[in-house]
């Protein structure tokens, strides 16, 4: 081939209108980057390539490198395929149909290209991942894809292909996927260069690579297993203390309670008001002392009345916009932004986060608004230290759990975890808790928390969970509500972190508060049947707890998520590609939600081995079955003779 360059583990190639570097970056893992500037650009953005051994042969009009059981072929007319095991599972589709050319690129500005890549599709092919969203389907095939983040939609650019291989599109920009039926394709609205990595292997085997890759989820702190408790929101600090009492003397354990938005003085001040919560480390030294920890909302909004916007904003500590003014976010007033891509940024308001909070026994944050929301949604307006909004807008949150994580770290604190409402490839490695953001409380939104979840959890991020019960529109006093809160729990007991939330329409008096509460939200507030129903979740909840601590090791140090499709363990059973209503959590337990309204029977699918019913103790082999499911029945099976069958004794 012409013009071309080898070294130890990189194939440079250059053509017209572009320099194109193929590079071994992991065990069984091959890195393709285009260049239009036709210069190498070495940003990694959250991606650790490691130098890895690989075999490059030239022969004739074509190049090869093959790594572990990776091989890319690289031909004179750019073309780039993949094969795992000398099986194709990746190949460019061209552009124009009598024209060679591979991949486009349109110029912007300043070195900032308009920049896509297409595949050929293969008819049989399913696609998992790509974070989550709250309509998203679970196998994703056949679908177009905004790669933006709002709220209830965190997408993480990445996706597992049932043919065997993970693609890591390694681009924080605004863009689009198609994973169509004539076509795959990855688009960078603004970007410098097109950048993806091909991971060849089983779920497992792509799951540890990929966690090598962008980083592996720390040990989660053993009190993060338990039950959370939160509503919108308490008002005060006696409020609050009152639900973790009353926990305490029904002897249901309470993991930890939430102080949510609005207890602060001023959006930015990053401090509890002293009218409504007087004796901040009185009351946190009260919860510890009933084995529970305290949570605090934390926001990026800050207002131009916070006594820290006019030090932040003279610093260029916010975001700015190229156009107007650097107001992006309207609630109670227009609000600017902290810009966490900036290291001064972090620092100073870590240091309120610890002055104000941790150093009065508040244990673990909650970064609400993580996506950055703005309104419109216009990411080329935002001008952050890292660069504009549409050129490295998905950074944002993965920084901005970066700052917790430094922040307690520099305390010698390890019992990291920041509940968060959006994330990137590598956040994980923070400890960040992501959930689901604000979704409906309806039973089609909890169908698609199913889906969401367990195609979250491909994307290496095993820490996640949602708002028990949706967010908003719940009717506490409705039957349909009290149903579907039964059935959420019950998700939520087989979740990696169980939470309870929701703003509920408020039936009661309104308080004089800026931002009164919903109705109430603990256990007891949806009926005498329900309270007991609910109760004895969280007991079971309370004997999984070794159980979920040990697969969460698991996911530690291998990137194995504790909420796995079928297919993960499954991956030469094609039934279980298509499995959409039940999943593993974690090695020994099937759980099949019952996510319908009024629903009666749940039919199953049982894997290869022999599984255990909990609710009947009958035993079930491979193949389709159905149950009976009373409103207190839940489907889970363990598999026989396995620790986890003594959890539901």
């Amino acid at each position: 081939m012409r013009n071309i360059k080898i070294t130890e583990n990189e194939i440079l190639f250059s053509r017209s209108g572009e320099l194109v570097r193929l590079t071994a970056c992991s065990e069984n893992a091959i890195r393709f980057q285009g260049f239009p500037d036709c210069s190498v650009i070495d940003e990694n953005y959250t991606l650790m390539p490691v130098q890895t051994d690989c075999e490059i042969e030239e022969s004739g009009s074509r190049v090869a490198m093959t790594c572990g059981k990776m091989k890319a072929v690289l031909e004179e007319s750019g073309k780039v395929s993949f094969y795992c095991e000398e099986r194709l599972i990746l190949e460019e589709q061209p552009e124009l149909t009598f024209h060679s050319g591979y991949r486009n690129y349109l110029n912007k500005h300043s070195g900032i290209w308009k920049c896509r890549v297409t595949f050929e599709p293969n008819e049989n092919e399913h696609f998992f991942g790509l974070g989550h969203s709250m309509n998203n389907p679970f196998d994703l095939k056949g679908g177009v894809y905004d790669i933006l983040n709002t709220n209830a939609n965190c997408v993480i650019p990445y996706v597992y292909s049932s043919l065997g291989y993970g693609f890591i599109w390694n681009n924080p920009s605004v863009g689009t996927v198609e994973l169509a039926l004539n076509r795959t394709r990855w688009s960078s609205e603004a970007s410098k260069f097109i950048d993806y990595v091909v991971i060849g292997g089983n779920p497992k085997q792509v799951s540890e690579t990929l966690a090598d890759l962008t980083g592996h989820a720390p040990e989660i702190p053993y009190w993060a297993t338990g039950f959370w408790q939160c509503r919108l929101r308490y008002e005060t600090q006696e409020m609050l203390l009152e639900v973790a009492r009353r926990y305490r003397d029904e002897k249901v354990p309470l993991s930890v309670i939430i102080a949510d938005y609005f207890h602060w003085t001023e959006q930015g001040d990053y401090k509890f008001d002293p009218k409504y919560w007087p004796d901040v480390k009185g009351m946190a030294d009260e919860l510890h002392s009933m084995g529970t920890r305290l949570a605090v909302s934390v926001w990026p909004t800050v207002n131009e009345n916070s006594e820290n916007y006019r030090y932040m904003k003279d610093r260029n500590l916010l975001m700015r916009t190229a156009r107007g003014s650097d107001r992006v976010f309207e609630f109670y007033g227009w609000q600017a932004e902290i810009d966490a891509t900036n290291e001064e940024t972090r620092e100073f308001v870590w240091s309120k986060l610890k002055e104000n909070y941790i150093d009065n026994g508040v244990d673990t944050l909650w970064f609400d608004e993580a996506e950055p929301e703005i309104h419109p949604e216009q990411f080329d307006n935002l001008l952050m230290k890292k660069g504009r909004g549409d050129v490295i807008g998905l950074l944002y949150p993965y920084y901005y759990a970066k700052m917790a994580y430094d922040g307690f770290k520099s305390m010698g604190r390890d019992d990291i975890i920041t509940l968060t409402r959006c994330a990137y490839l590598g956040s994980q490695k923070f400890g960040a808790l992501v959930w689901s953001g604000d979704i409906e409380s309806t039973f089609e939104s909890l169908k698609c928390q199913v889906h969401a979840g367990m195609n979250m959890a491909m994307c290496g991020i095993p820490w996640w969970n949602t708002d028990i019960g949706g967010f908003y529109n719940g009717d506490t006093t409705s039957d349909y509500f009290r149903e579907l809160i039964v059935r959420w729990f019950q998700f939520g007991v087989f979740s990696p972190v169980m939470r309870l939330h929701g703003s509920r329409i408020r039936h009661i008096e309104k308080s004089d508060l800026k931002e009164p509460s919903g109705d109430p939200n603990e256990i007891w507030s949806f009926g005498e049947e329900n309270f007991e129903t609910l109760k004895n979740l969280i007991m079971l909840r309370e004997k999984l707890r070794p159980y979920i601590k040990n697969q969460m090791d698991i996911a530690s140090e291998k990137g194995y998520p504790i909420v796995r499709p079928m297919f993960f363990e499954y991956p030469d059973d094609e039934i279980c590609y298509t499995l959409d209503e039940q999943y593993m959590f974690g090695d020994d337990i099937i759980f099949a939600p019952v996510v319908n309204r009024g629903q009666k029977v749940k039919r199953f699918y049982v894997p290869r081995g022999e599984w255990v019913l909990t609710m009947d103790k009958k035993a079930y082999s491979q193949g389709w079955h159905e149950t009976e499911v009373d409103i207190r029945d839940f489907v889970a099976l363990v598999k026989k003779g396995s620790v986890a069958a003594n959890c539901f004794d």
